[in-house]
């Protein structure tokens, strides 16, 4: 079943309910992904600061996958980046503000 993610709590909604599904309790899930069960109850409710790599792992944890549909005329960009690889991001010193004025710790 594909269901479209427009929002975080659209994911939340998913990974709640995979872990219903499976019967798994939040403690549990969170302790086999090696996470806090604050956190997992804040990715259930959506909440927008969720860290994306930890989202990420704690569904996989669930057997969820996560695609995403791109137009077509996207792809070759797509594949120039994936042949490139991805550059890690540079850590930025305490007190950085970016151009959106948020603040770096």
């Amino acid at each position: 079943m594909k269901v479209v993610i427009q929002s975080a709590a659209d994911l939340g909604r998913v990974i709640r309910a995979s872990r219903k599904a499976q019967g798994l309790r939040l403690d549990d899930v969170a302790g086999g992904a090696q996470l806090s069960p604050v956190f997992v109850g804040d990715a259930e409710r959506g909440k927008d600061s969720a860290q994306i790599g930890k989202v990420l792992h704690l569904m996989r944890e669930l057997g969820v996958k996560l695609s995403v549909e791109i137009p077509d005329s996207f792809q070759p960009h797509l594949d120039r980046l994936t042949a490139q690889g991805i550059r890690p991001a540079k850590k930025r010193p305490a007190g950085f503000r970016s151009s959106t004025g948020e603040k770096s710790e």
